[in-house]
């Protein structure tokens, strides 16, 4: 039997959320930037030490505040089954306080309020845009010591456009999900096999 695991993407307006996902899935990247303006599903598939999950990637728009209640989440088209995922990739622009500053705000929200225990949910907070790193706000230890140390979160750093780091982040955040218990079997070291094209897996 094959597992669904839910990972809902969140981030600020121009973050790279979209291009982080498609790089992943489809291999591509687009110089055009088209602003995600309502929720997307895409559904790739995994192997962790042998066994199969079904992803569920949860492509995010932009929103004010991560939802409080059920009915604030079901009311809002863009947020629904954003409460209950089972991780959360949190994306920010290196280049972009105000990013970090809205990932900061989000993930306080999601240990506040999401479905179920909050101190358990895997975050992976993902810094795009490392090909650009020249212009970033702060240097990359600085942050990945706060977001490890201090919000006890996950940190990569990648860049959709040169698929630098992209297949690592979705290992990293597949490992601490493992590592928590979603599977007992665990045993060190994941083999990922992502799906490149619709009904089709490469091995990585």
């Amino acid at each position: 039997m094959v597992e669904t695991l839910s990972i809902a993407v969140i981030g600020a307006p121009g973050v790279g959320k979209t291009s982080i996902i498609r790089q992943f899935i489809y291999n591509d990247f687009s110089e055009v930037y088209t602003p995600t303006r309502t929720r997307y599903v895409y559904r790739p598939s995994v192997i962790l030490n042998g066994n199969m999950y079904d992803l569920k990637i949860l492509d995010v728009p932009p929103i004010s505040s991560f939802p409080s209640s059920s009915s604030q989440e079901w009311l809002d088209l863009r947020c629904r089954g954003v409460r209950n995922a089972n991780a959360y990739i949190l994306v920010y622009d290196i280049c972009c306080v105000e990013s970090f500053e809205y990932v900061k705000m989000i993930r306080q929200q999601i240990m506040e309020h999401r479905e179920g225990s909050s101190s358990e949910v895997p975050i992976l907070v993902v810094g795009s845009k490392r090909d650009l790193q020249r212009q970033r706000f702060m240097p990359r230890r600085a942050v990945s010591v706060l977001v490890k140390k201090t919000w006890k979160c996950g940190y990569v750093e990648c860049s959709a456009k040169f698929n630098w780091h992209v297949v690592l982040l979705f290992k990293e955040l597949l490992g601490i999900a493992v590592g928590r218990g979603m599977k007992q079997n665990h045993t060190p070291g994941i083999r990922l096999q992502g799906a490149l094209q619709r009904n089709r897996c490469t091995v990585m």
